[in-house]
């Protein structure tokens, strides 16, 4: 972020500027990210009474001094604690909003004299914050609304503290004035500590190095589904729509370009692997393409329905569904354990 590397940029366009300033980097592994995200998470309830999964790396938590005593001080202790159980880092911002709470958080990793922990809830230092942080740094200002904003003379948070709310209001959207009222420390969203059920599961990486074997291809699609069915069944759910997809690389110049996906709806809706692993073969035949070198290929599960509420098939064996449920549960429990993986 400092180099100026905007989310989601292809790594080719960027790569010389980083590695020329000694930057590293590996190729993702979003099944490590998911499990390291699940231990921080578990350590985060184990401290405190309620707690909102904002996104893989990120959490709201509610906390008062009646329950955890002097915050700065709490804060210290859950970094502590993350550190101690996962041995990774992280940032501890206080403030009686989630805007400014997360204004909070952005001052503690950007000045390490923190202790990476900062709180907002007196207004004097909120106003010494605001002053010197750029708008862009605000929880919900993109790109495009930071460049408007600042075509008005609004370029701290301060500024935009200070600007007629309703005003930007009429020119941009009732989030904005929201926002500007959390950062005054009028809170405007409440925790959402049961958040929606999703609509779709999404399991997909670049490989680290291309596939050219149709049977290498098979075992990492498999590997997808494996994750994907794993959390279908954390959110309770059963999908009837499978879809596989494949591709080469769009930004070579000098191979050809290829990618395709395929889908396939389920009679029955399951959260069994062993049934959705089953459709492998039959969808990939459907997309491959011998002579290519793949990058990259993904699973998606979608069309769900709650595992307590699944229409009853005439031809299908009840006992057979309770001991595919029953197989699930413990090759999930295993797999949690951190002893081993069972595939």
């Amino acid at each position: 972020k400092a180099l100026g590397v905007r989310m989601a940029e292809p790594f080719f366009k960027i790569r010389k500027v980083y590695e020329a300033q000694g930057g590293i980097w590996f190729s993702s592994n979003y099944a490590l990210y998911a499990d390291m995200s699940q231990r921080v998470m578990s350590t985060l309830e184990s401290m405190v009474p309620s707690i909102e999964v904002y996104s893989i790396d990120e959490a709201f938590i509610e906390l008062n001094e009646r329950w955890a005593g002097d915050l700065t001080e709490y804060g210290k202790q859950i970094k502590s604690r993350v550190f101690q159980w996962t041995g990774l880092t992280v940032g501890v911002g206080i403030g009686p909003t989630k805007t400014l709470a997360k204004l909070a958080n952005y001052a503690a990793k950007r000045w390490p004299a923190t202790g990476g922990v900062v709180d907002l809830r007196n207004p004097e230092r909120r106003k010494k914050l605001m002053a010197i942080t750029p708008i862009e740094e605000v929880w919900g200002i993109g790109r495009q609304l930071d460049a408007g904003l600042k075509s008005r003379g609004i370029h701290t948070v301060a500024d935009l503290v200070n600007a007629d709310a309703k005003t930007l209001r009429k020119h941009y959207s009732v989030t904005l004035e929201r926002t500007i009222l959390e950062l005054q420390g009028y809170p405007c969203a409440d925790l959402d500590i049961a958040p929606p059920a999703k609509q779709q599961i999404v399991c997909s990486r670049s490989f680290g190095e291309h596939i050219t074997a149709r049977l290498s291809m098979h075992q990492a699609l498999a590997a997808y589904i494996e994750r994907a069915a794993e959390k279908l069944r954390k959110e309770g759910m059963c999908c009837r729509h499978v879809t596989l997809f494949i591709r080469t690389s769009p930004f070579s110049g000098t191979e050809p370009y290829y990618g395709n996906k395929v889908s396939t709806q389920l009679i029955n809706a399951t959260d069994d692997t062993r049934k959705l692993l089953a459709l492998i073969p039959t969808l990939l035949d459907r997309i491959w393409r011998d002579g290519y070198r793949y990058l990259k290929g993904g699973v998606i599960l979608a069309d769900f329905t709650p595992l307590n509420c699944q229409q009853a098939d005439l031809f299908s064996d009840p006992q057979e569904n309770q001991r595919s449920e029953a197989l699930m549960q413990v090759i999930d429990k295993i797999n949690h354990s951190h002893l081993g993986k069972i595939h």
